[in-house]
Formats: structure tokens, C-alpha cells, sequence
């Protein structure tokens, strides 16, 4: 005898799903509750080192035995090494302040703490990425790169109009979201490429551009085309911000910034406020990424322009940093070592005839040069 079918009530699809959100919230809330307990904890254990060190004066061999004697009594529990109680230490030392560590410290996990710690050595900046981290929702290998990628140096440096083109705080908001330069090194591309060229690159690796980019960018398109009085014009990249509640148009120019530059994104922006922007969006904003500016030139160039924009550079390969640098040779001291060499070598050794031929060897065929004399 089958089983008699009961109807269930029209709402009942929306009701399971309005359960499954509370009962995913719930889960989340205890992770993080117990995430917040957990850091607390560690932090405790790290002040009580740092505090009995200084009292008493012992030094790693007590942190050794209390690592092992954890170890033994909570032999379930991860995170009692030595390694990780000398981090504890560390972690103690780096936020004094139990307030500090419940508003921010205990909102992550523990080794996004420990790379805070590690990578940084100026409490506020720790506080910053800190605070980012938890915003944006970073993981781990995220939050190393920005800090790698020296985010707090860039964040809000591009040279924007908003103040002028945007109410308070949307034009706040707006400006934080832009950054200068843009780092595009993961591309893999050389400093002359064209501007199509650094486009193809930046849609085929969309998920870096989009991290680079921040939080809240929504890919639309590539060369999106619009028409204006029978004339097309084509975008670079259109994106929406789901913060801002806007479109993004961006344009590369692999160039330096020039004044008409403003003028042409001005045009975009006014076609895509007219053609796809919905009633309940708010106005476009342009972002113009550029080989190089002079900043002056920028500001002229953007005062007087109502729509809001911001211009910024791009880097496709990356500064070497200065210790690096000043260690190298100069391309002067390198021909003066080549031209010293040249001069101590005999001419009439046959040895080096023969290096001389091999360093310039005749063209090989096919070669437009001809042939080597």
C-alpha cells in the first residue's frame, strides 16, 4: 500500500530556506564565538609567559616542559607546541592591550594573527591590515600579499575629483576604493606592452585583477560597445560596485596621463549613466590607469569635470627594492669593467681570437645581417 502524499503549504520552499539561513547564521556565529574564545585564551597564555619571564627570569627550557606537560593533558588539542606557545609570547607582547585583542585580534583566526605579528613589527599597522581583514574577509594568503604588496601605502592615493562630484560619505567611500599604483606583475608581461595586450592579460587572469582591484568589483565585460547616434565606442572594462552601488568603468592607456584622457572617460561615463545605469544606481565612476601621471597635471585636468573619476598608475613589473638596488652595479661601471678588459687583453692571442669570434659569430642563415666579415 503506497504511502498517502501530503500537500505541503505554499510557503513551505521559503520557510526551509528562511531555517536553512538562521541555522547557517547559528553555525557561524559559534565558530566565531569560539574562534574569539580561543584567541583570548592564547593570549592569556602568552601574557602569563611574558609576565613570569620577567618576574622570574627563566628562559625557553620552562616554555619546553610547559609545552610538553600541555601537550599530555590535552592530548586532543591542537596548538600547545613550542613554536606555537612562543608565538603566544609574541602575540601577548605585540597587542598589551586585552581591549585591542577582543575588537580586532579575536575577530581572526589565529595564523592570520600570527602573519600580522610576523610581517609587521608597527602596532598600527598591524591594527589597519588587521581591521581590513576583517572587512573584506581576507584569508590567509590574502592577507600576506597585501602586505607584500604594501596596500596601506596605496589605498585612497589615487587622484580622484570626488570631493567635488560625489556627496558625503559616498565620496569618502569612493576614494578609499581606489588605490595608486595598481600592481599587475602577476601578469607577466614587460613594461612596453600595449594597452590590448595588458587587457587580454587582466580578463584572463580576472581573479588576480579582481583582488587587485578590492573588494566589491563585479566583472561585466571587455570592450563593451556603445552607440551614440549611429557612431560605437567601445568600453575597456566595465565592472559594478557592489558597495558603491555603481558602474566602474575602467580605461587603460599605455601612456602617460594625458589631459583629453579625462575628456574621452567623460564621454563613457555619460553614455553609461544614459544607456545601462538603473534608475536606483548611483552615477558611474571612472577609473583611468595609465603607464605614468604627473599629478598637477591630473588635478587641472579633472577640476571643472562633474562626473567622478579618479586616474591612477599601473605597474606591470615590479620596483626592485632600494637595498637590492644599491647593490648592484650601474650600467657605467659595468662597460668600464668591459672596456678595462678589452684593453688588458692581447690582441695577437690566438685563445682569444677565438672568444672574440665566438662572441660575435657569423649570421646564421636566414639572418638580414649577412655575413660576418
Amino acid at each position: 500500500m503506497s504511502e498517502k502524499i501530503t500537500p505541503l503549504p505554499i510557503d513551505y520552499a521559503d520557510w526551509l530556506a528562511d531555517i536553512k539561513a538562521r541555522v547557517a547564521t547559528a553555525r557561524q556565529r559559534a565558530a566565531l564565538a569560539a574562534n574569539a574564545e580561543l584567541i583570548q585564551l592564547y593570549w592569556q597564555i602568552g601574557r602569563d609567559i611574558l609576565q613570569r619571564q620577567s618576574a622570574q627570569g627563566w628562559g625557553s627550557k620552562v616554555i619546553e616542559r610547559l609545552a610538553r606537560d600541555l601537550r599530555e593533558a590535552f592530548p586532543e588539542m591542537k596548538g600547545f607546541s613550542l613554536r606555537n606557545l612562543m608565538y603566544m609570547r609574541d602575540f601577548a607582547e605585540a597587542w598589551p592591550g586585552a581591549e585591542i585583542v577582543q575588537q580586532a585580534a579575536a575577530q581572526l583566526p589565529w595564523f592570520h594573527n600570527v602573519v600580522l605579528m610576523t610581517r609587521l613589527k608597527d602596532a598600527s599597522l598591524r591594527l589597519w591590515y588587521a581591521e581590513r581583514a576583517i572587512t573584506e574577509g581576507w584569508s590567509r594568503a590574502t592577507l600576506e600579499l597585501q602586505i607584500r604588496n604594501r596596500l596601506h601605502d596605496r589605498q585612497g592615493r589615487a587622484v580622484t575629483n570626488f570631493d567635488a562630484s560625489l556627496p558625503v560619505p559616498h565620496s569618502e567611500l569612493a576614494h578609499e576604493t581606489l588605490k595608486d599604483p595598481y600592481l599587475f606583475d602577476f601578469l607577466g608581461l614587460g613594461d612596453e606592452a600595449h594597452e590590448r595586450e595588458i587587457e587580454n592579460a587582466l580578463v584572463r587572469h580576472i581573479t588576480r585583477f579582481l583582488l587587485e582591484l578590492g573588494s566589491g568589483f563585479a566583472f561585466l565585460g571587455r570592450q563593451v560597445r556603445l552607440e551614440v547616434e549611429g557612431d560605437e565606442f567601445f568600453i575597456d572594462l566595465l565592472f559594478y560596485h557592489t558597495r558603491l552601488k555603481c558602474h566602474v568603468v575602467v580605461e587603460l592607456k599605455a601612456t602617460a596621463f594625458k589631459p583629453e584622457h579625462a575628456g574621452q572617460l567623460n564621454f563613457y561615463l555619460t553614455a553609461v549613466d544614459r544607456q545601462i545605469k538603473a534608475p536606483d544606481d548611483r552615477p558611474t565612476i571612472g577609473l583611468l590607469l595609465c603607464k605614468t601621471q604627473k599629478r598637477t597635471v591630473v588635478e587641472y585636468a579633472l577640476s571643472g569635470i562633474d562626473k567622478p573619476m579618479g586616474v591612477a598608475e599601473y605597474q606591470l613589473v615590479r620596483d626592485l627594492p632600494e637595498s637590492l638596488v644599491s647593490s648592484l652595479p650601474t650600467v657605467e661601471a659595468l662597460e668600464s669593467e668591459l672596456a678595462a678588459f678589452a684593453d688588458e687583453t692581447p690582441q695577437g692571442d690566438p685563445v682569444n681570437q677565438q672568444d672574440r669570434r665566438d662572441a660575435h659569430p657569423a649570421s646564421l642563415p636566414g639572418d638580414d645581417e649577412g655575413t660576418a666579415p
